[in-house]
């Protein structure tokens, strides 16, 4: 597995690069996707389903593969705390979720620098999501990943943030896409998506 670490992100306050120009943050070894592009593009799509899974909210709320249930879409947004691309559209995040709960589209977010073997302190990384999500006013859940790393999905992110959409039965749908957005382009996004699978359906 290739390890997200600090050192893009601690380039980006000396810099500012992947912030500005590309709006995510990357490992050593992988490239950071433009905010026009999408895993698509990068052959990197992803239709299985996530199977059975029991994560944690930062809170310690435990969540499963339920939860998907309660909405036609969900959108997955993996994230670090020590990425500013990430913090930056937390906030527009959250009006999504208020503004598309009633179109039945639900957003969590996966607290990437959580899982355990990523560096750092797993309880300290806690308590910074903790005062993140206090900062930017976030009501979505902020899930720690659990050992298996979402089975396996969570071990294929090189840079972040990563956002991937979820039907109600578990399965990934439409694309990933790489990169901050703002809350426009989320928004056109969620509805092509929601079309999507709404075609699919009949």
């Amino acid at each position: 597995m290739k390890k997200i670490t600090r050192t893009t992100c601690a380039a980006i306050a000396a810099g500012l690069f992947c912030l500005t120009a590309l709006g995510g943050c990357a490992s050593e070894k992988q490239p950071v996707a433009t905010e026009s592009e999408s895993a698509d593009e990068q052959a990197n799509t992803d239709t299985n389903s996530l199977g059975e899974f029991s994560l944690q909210d930062i809170e310690g709320q435990s969540y499963t593969q339920e939860m998907f249930q309660e909405y036609d879409l969900t959108m997955v947004n993996v994230f670090t705390t020590w990425c500013t691309p990430c913090i930056n559209e937390i906030p527009d995040l959250e009006q999504l979720h208020q503004d598309m709960k009633e179109q039945g589209v639900g957003i969590v977010g996966i607290v990437l620098d959580a899982a355990e073997g990523m560096g750092g302190s797993v309880d300290e990384t806690i308590e910074q999501a903790k005062l993140l999500a206090e900062k930017t006013g976030a009501t979505y859940p902020f899930l720690v990943p659990d050992t298996g790393l979402l089975n396996g999905r969570l071990s294929r992110i090189d840079a972040v943030p990563e956002t991937f959409f979820v039907d109600q039965n578990g399965a990934i749908v439409g694309e990933t896409y790489t990169g901050s957005r703002s809350y426009d382009d989320w928004k056109s996004v969620i509805e092509d998506t929601l079309g999507s699978i709404g075609d699919d359906a009949s």
